[in-house]
């Protein structure tokens, strides 16, 4: 499955460096996240590496520009 198809993705980035593709993952608690990680991101086609992170707090989140 293409990660568009993984309802539990929210977002998928892509970026210039060490990094290439960042999916958002977003899950009830940590067996749905091992679940979704496990069965469903690891079995995406072209994995090489992937660093799992976990967002702990937003601390700023705008969306406009202070023009």
């Amino acid at each position: 499955a293409a990660a568009r198809e993984v309802p539990e993705v929210v977002a998928i980035e892509t970026f210039l460096g060490r990094v290439d593709v960042r999916l958002n993952v977003i899950a009830r608690d940590m067996a749905q996240y091992q679940e979704v990680y496990r069965r469903r991101v690891l079995a995406l086609p072209h994995i090489a590496e992937v660093d799992a992170l976990m967002l702990i707090a937003t601390i700023k989140d705008s969306e406009g520009l202070p023009l």
